[in-house]
């Protein structure tokens, strides 16, 4: 069974950084497949943030994070970032890292097979 695990989650000030990071292990991940980040609110539904291609060459943005997260995957291609700069009191959630079903995906969350249990981004204005 495939595991993934979100690490790096914490307090913040508005305006300040944060870097995410998920490492995915065990069998069961097929290869050459994208991978993402989903957040949550409590109340509310689960929502993309950015996705990352197998290859690393497609990356996908949501337009509340783009210009201010940026999304990489090392070149064992099982570890994947998220830096995110200049934090607004509305990036706070839980973040969740997503394994596709193929090696591109963007926003559905039907595109993904594997799941974290998320860390949680607290950011004070």
């Amino acid at each position: 069974q495939p595991q993934l695990v979100e690490s790096g989650g914490g307090s913040r000030q508005a305006g300040e950084a944060l870097q995410l990071s998920c490492l995915a292990s065990g069998g069961g991940i097929g290869s050459n497949v994208a991978m993402a980040w989903f957040r949550q609110v409590p109340g509310k539904d689960r929502e993309f943030v950015a996705s990352i291609s197998w290859s690393g060459g497609d990356r996908y943005y949501a337009d509340s994070v783009k210009g201010r997260f940026v999304i990489s995957r090392l070149t064992d291609r099982n570890t994947m970032y998220l830096q995110m700069s200049s934090l607004k009191p509305e990036d706070t959630a839980v973040y969740f890292c997503a394994v596709a079903l193929a090696p591109v995906a963007t926003g559905g969350e039907s595109e993904y097979e594997y799941w974290g249990q998320g860390t949680q981004v607290t950011v004070s204005p």
